[in-house]
């Protein structure tokens, strides 16, 4: 497992654990322990105690302010109103729903989420190939025969170097990656993206969005060295709901998803970025790398929020 991924299942781990601790007297509140929660619990008790107060510490500050956005986090209906905490499958992430920690009270049909991120800020590390289809797992329409066979004219190439030797690495074969591989890709990319959006001009946009943000209301809680970032994404409106008397102590608005591509070009000076621009004030980055020194017949793309809505609330806690 990857240093990333440890690191960023502790901070789950972390995070779940503190709402427990801050909620168990106030109300009745049951862990989920699936699979999901024991590698989360076994990637925290591997790291030594320091960096453990650490996660504590950024948990701790993040869980106390979503309490007071979140009335419903600390009341219930009855003592058969149980509030369930559970680290969400990686099946849940594939499907787009990008929340790390569930939280939800049955009895209410209410829930929220929190996208865990420890020193990092991307939203997706999606797969291009020959084969992946991205039209069709991202927005639900297949890519054209006409995308692949642009894309393959590389990813054939790629192919038969690994065939041949799959510990080739890329400066042994590949003169200048970005021209040769990067940006014939990109190229495809951007055509096909376009043409997906023509195909559904009413709905393509917003649920492009859904996939790369999150197709469910969460908040994104950014662990930093000395400040943890809270960013409230709600889109569908469903967060900062009062519970009867008891209301949030700040207001979340909700986002306005985007209805068109404004533009979608080659970052200025990048052969491995493009920048999709919409309506509404998002904005999203699409840079693709090899995610090895060794030729692989796919590539990663480090998806990353550029822009949001002005309205997206975000608040930083500073640690001492």
């Amino acid at each position: 497992m990857a240093k990333q991924t440890k690191t960023g299942k502790a901070f789950e781990y972390s995070l779940l654990h503190e709402f427990h601790s801050r909620l168990k007297d106030i109300t009745t509140v049951n862990i989920i322990e699936n699979h999901a929660y024991l590698t989360a619990r076994e990637c925290f008790d591997a790291f030594p105690s320091e960096e453990k107060d650490a996660y504590v510490l950024s948990s701790s500050f993040a869980v106390n302010f979503l309490i007071d956005l979140e009335p419903r986090l600390s009341y219930g209906i009855d003592n058969e109103d149980i509030l369930q905490l559970e680290i969400a499958t990686d099946s849940q992430g594939q499907k787009g729903d990008v929340r790390d920690v569930i939280i939800i009270r049955a009895k209410q049909k209410w829930e929220i989420g929190i996208s865990a991120k420890n020193n990092h800020r991307a939203l997706k590390h999606s797969r291009l190939s020959g084969k992946l289809d991205f039209g069709k797992s991202w927005v639900g329409l297949p890519c054209s025969t006409t995308y692949f066979d642009q894309v393959n004219v590389v990813f054939n190439r790629l192919s038969e170097i690994r065939k041949h030797d799959n510990t080739t690495k890329w400066d042994e074969v590949i003169q200048d990656k970005y021209q040769e591989v990067y940006k014939p890709i990109l190229e495809a990319f951007k055509k096909e993206m376009l043409a997906l959006e023509k195909q559904a001009p009413d709905n393509f946009a917003q649920n492009l969005i859904l996939y790369l943000v999150g197709n469910k209301d969460f908040y994104k809680v950014i662990k930093g060295k000395k400040k943890v970032e809270i960013q409230a994404f709600n889109l569908m409106g469903s967060l900062n709901k009062s519970f009867g008397k008891h209301k949030p102590k700040a207001k979340v608005q909700k986002l306005n998803l985007p209805s068109r591509i404004i533009e979608l070009s080659f970052k200025n000076g990048y052969d491995n970025t493009l920048l999709a621009t919409f309506d509404e004030g998002w904005q999203i980055s699409f840079r693709i790398h090899s995610a090895s020194s060794r030729v692989e017949s796919s590539l990663k793309f480090d998806i990353n929020l550029v822009s949001a809505p002005h309205t997206l609330f975000v608040n930083h806690l500073f640690i001492k």
